[in-house]
């Protein structure tokens, strides 16, 4: 029995952006939940980094034997999302200001 998980989706540079988009992504739910004035969108934004780290796909195919079809392009979407609340509705640029001056 072979439990191992493939974690080549694609290629190795998509991989990459997804694993920088990721951190990002991370960065942006760890300053919206602990200098924010709403920690729900912030641990909301860090659960969603998850899919840019994880090979979501594989492990979902694995437990369950469902995927997620276009999974890239839901990467992509929720890319687009994550940038457009943070920078306009989250205001991440007085949030990280405001964590710089606190520490």
């Amino acid at each position: 029995m072979n439990d191992k998980i493939e974690l080549n989706d694609g290629s190795t540079a998509l991989n990459i952006i997804s694993w920088l988009f990721g951190i990002v992504a991370f960065f942006i739910g760890l300053v919206n939940a602990f200098w924010g004035n709403d920690p729900g969108f912030g641990v909301f934004v860090l659960l969603l980094s998850f899919i840019y780290f994880l090979p979501v796909n594989t492990i979902l195919k694995k437990m369950t034997g469902f995927t997620i079809p276009g999974i890239r392009i839901i990467r992509v979407l929720l890319g687009i999302f994550i940038i457009w609340a943070a920078m306009g509705v989250g205001e991440l640029f007085d949030k990280i200001e405001m964590m710089t001056n606190s520490l």
